[in-house]
């Protein structure tokens, strides 16, 4: 018999072992880090991206001193970027499922690297296009391909956040490029600017190299047969062995592979997959949740530009001139607190956005950047009708890093995010390819027209008017995007097929209504005829 002083532990013991909380609370399995560490080097080609459209914020004032360019070709020169990254982001798609997403990855960084070398050395504004038109090219391959590749790789435990990495390093870029332009702007005239676009040919080199030391997307394998390759890939970047296997077994069916297929010779039929009938499926002959999917994906890249962030980023110098700030040192320096909000709330995105959702984190982002946007219009109104009221500036400068900051907190990182998870991986290349040339053409527009617009309708007019679209942008999310968090990437066709039907469902039994009413009134006028008869 066990004495009191055992009894005691003994008891202890069984209430700690079969304590509520422990029986009841799932183990969390640890995050992994290589997975985390490959997404984070692939989503450095963004920096690229970022440094190469923020610079042109600052260097643009000493390209028009130094070169004698008109506002209408600074205008040009600082939006066109947006629309010759058209031809890479269209074709990005088709490369990327050809030579595989690493190598595209690795020819972005060489056509940034091109471009920096052109756009520094270049001896007038003809030769300054022509390296704005191949860095255009980069900017478009890496738009696309770094978020594939993350969400193609990446487990589905950490997808979001891990997803957003290409969005904190497109942020970081900014960052860079706004100190970049601080940090020359002091030197002589003809040759500060060159500088700044001649320091954007340093990160491309040690990136690439960074990039051929990552595996293959584990999809990409498998589209191409390689079956091998893509289990070694998939058990080192998941979560656990069950995890790797399931992600297998998802992609195999995806693609239409037989679960009996295990080994390279056994799946001829996809060797030779480069995306062939895609562009068919996606724009001609959509099924309903893909034609639902497409106006997802490509709806949320329009309202991310559309709201107006590029203006912001591109033009923030002008902006703080309307708002007060006369010198260009000055103006440059409030730059740097644009960019340092931009990649600070970004990071909190990255943190929430498996946690609170992609749909509760844009909604919020959108109530953020319209009430930004309403103020911003507002104060700098006064500060046009009364430039004595200092106030109204340190408002409207204020609410540029409350728009900047609610931006980066949900649209920024979870534009790229949800429309590259929701896009089936037989579309998903040349699906985030359009979604990228709808965002590209987006931010041309923008900023090729921000100069044009507020001479037009004021400055401050034109802030009401993103103001206008950011609220039907809200109103699409609201009504049109699920929420996908938690889902395995090949569920998604599924969720969006669910959603139609509902709405199928909903309007036959809205049709059935009718119908019985109109039956109901035609019995009850014919029982009123034969009364009256």
């Amino acid at each position: 018999m066990a004495s009191p002083p055992q009894t005691k532990a003994i008891a202890m013991n069984i209430e700690k072992t079969n304590s509520p909380a422990e029986a009841t609370m799932p183990k969390k399995p640890p995050r992994n880090k290589y997975a985390i560490a490959c997404a984070l080097l692939a989503s450095m080609t963004s920096v690229l991206l970022g440094y190469d459209i923020a610079v042109m914020s600052g260097a643009q004032i000493y390209i028009q001193k130094n070169l004698h360019v008109t506002d209408t070709q600074i205008e040009i020169l600082a939006g066109i970027i947006n629309l010759y990254s058209l031809i890479g982001s269209l074709a990005a798609g088709r490369t990327s499922d050809w030579i595989g997403r690493r190598y595209t990855m690795v020819l972005a960084a060489a056509i940034f690297f091109a471009g920096a070398l052109i756009m520094g050395l270049a001896p007038n504004y003809a030769i300054l296009m022509l390296g704005r038109f191949v860095t255009g090219i980069g900017v478009g391959y890496a738009l696309m391909i770094a978020p594939v590749f993350t969400t193609e790789l990446s487990p589905a435990s950490v997808r979001g956040c891990l997803t957003s990495f290409p969005e904190v390093f497109i942020n970081f870029g900014v960052l860079l490029g706004y100190v970049a332009n601080f940090a020359f702007s002091k030197l002589p005239i003809n040759l500060n600017w060159r500088l700044m676009l001649l320091a954007g040919a340093i990160p491309p080199v040690f990136l690439a190299a960074g990039v051929l030391a990552m595996p293959e997307s584990p999809r990409w394998l498998v589209m191409q047969g390689r079956l091998n390759e893509a289990k070694r890939v998939l058990s080192k970047t998941s979560d656990s062995t069950e995890e790797a296997e399931q992600r297998l077994i998802d992609i195999k069916h995806t693609l239409g592979i037989p679960d009996d297929c295990t080994d390279d010779e056994s799946v001829p039929m996809v060797k030779r997959s480069s995306g062939q009938g895609v562009w068919k499926e996606l724009l001609i002959r959509p099924t309903p949740s893909v034609r639902r999917i497409v106006i997802a994906a490509l709806g949320l890249q329009f309202f991310q530009q559309a709201s107006g962030i590029d203006s912001v980023v591109l033009y923030s110098p002008r902006v703080f001139e309307k708002a007060g700030i006369k010198s260009d040192n000055n103006s440059l320096g409030a730059t740097v607190a644009v960019g340092f909000c931009k990649t600070a709330f970004v990071l909190v995105s990255v943190f929430f956005v498996d946690r609170v959702g992609r749909r509760r984190l844009l909604l919020a982002s959108s109530a953020g950047m319209i009430i930004s946007l309403l103020i911003l219009g507002s104060s700098l109104r006064i500060v046009d009708h009364y430039p004595h009221k200092k106030w109204a500036g340190a408002l409207s400068i204020t609410t540029v890093l409350t728009f900047a900051s609610s931006f980066a907190i949900g649209y920024g990182p979870l534009a790229w995010v949800y429309s590259s998870e929701i896009l089936p991986l037989r579309l998903r290349a040349q699906g985030a390819s359009m979604g990228t040339a709808v965002n590209r053409i987006m931010s041309g527009v923008v900023t090729m027209s921000f100069i044009s617009l507020y001479k037009a309708i004021t400055i401050s007019g034109t802030f009401y008017l993103y103001a206008g679209v950011a609220t039907l942008g809200a109103i699409f999310i609201y009504f049109f995007l699920p929420e996908t968090r938690g889902r395995n990437l090949e569920d998604m066709e599924v969720l969006f097929k669910k959603l139609t039907d509902k709405n199928v469902v909903k309007q036959d039994e809205e049709v059935a209504s009718v119908s019985v009413g109109n039956g109901m009134e035609k019995r009850e006028s014919g029982e009123l005829d034969v009364a009256a008869k």
